[in-house]
């Protein structure tokens, strides 16, 4: 089955991108791998999170 996930970016984070990981390793390591409702929503706001804390690469000119 296949979820829709928001590609709205959040505001920059307060937290670093390897906080944000570590709270995501943390939720997987709770639910034993599998994810409900509840938790796929954290997920998903995590990962969002996460990809506005994590470093831009660079553009080439």
């Amino acid at each position: 089955m296949l979820h829709n996930m928001s590609t709205t970016v959040e505001p920059r984070s307060d937290r670093s991108a390897a906080e944000v990981n570590e709270e995501i390793r943390a939720l997987w390591r709770r639910s034993g791998g599998t994810l409900s409702g509840e938790q796929r929503e954290e997920y998903q706001r995590l990962v969002l999170e996460w990809a506005a804390a994590a470093p831009q690469p660079a553009r080439a000119a």
